[in-house]
């Protein structure tokens, strides 16, 4: 059986070249700024903000992993990085004697809390203040749909 493969049109293959285009230049911008301004790469601040929203400042490894759309080897490399740095530290998982947990540390919460200005205005500069409302709200739903389609969600 053979299966025919379905090109993209023209449109579609502008679309799908700006999609990745603004995708990498976003995330590029973003990520030199953060690193210029705060020493981080953005996988870094990732990782804070999302130990910074759970309970306790703490996650599950391979949950860490997960959320953060990371194989478990790096993060691990990404957590031994950040425990260089005093802002994350590991511990052992009590339910789980091969697991462990990541804990953001009181000076990785001040990293991230002085980070975070920078950051959220460089969001605001090279995305949503380059966008109308509208499109933003294109942007948000585009987005979301994506995401569930990918994500079976």
């Amino acid at each position: 059986m053979t299966v025919m493969t379905r090109w993209l049109d023209p449109d579609e293959q502008q679309t799908w070249r700006a999609f990745l285009a603004a995708s990498r230049a976003l995330t590029d911008t973003l990520d030199r700024e953060l690193q210029r301004d705060a020493g981080m790469p953005h996988a870094y601040y990732e990782i804070l903000v999302r130990l910074s929203d759970v309970p306790d400042r703490r996650l599950r490894m391979s949950e860490l992993a997960d959320l953060t759309g990371s194989s478990r080897s790096r993060l691990s490399h990404a957590v031994a990085r950040l425990e260089t740095s005093g802002w994350v530290r590991r511990e052992d998982c009590p339910t789980d004697r091969r697991g462990q947990i990541a804990v953001l540390t009181d000076t990785g919460f001040a990293a991230l809390a002085a980070a975070a200005p920078g950051h959220v205005e460089g969001v605001r500069r090279h995305l949503f203040d380059a966008l109308s409302p509208a499109q933003v709200d294109q942007l948000r739903r585009i987005s979301e749909t994506l995401v569930a389609h990918l994500t079976g969600s």
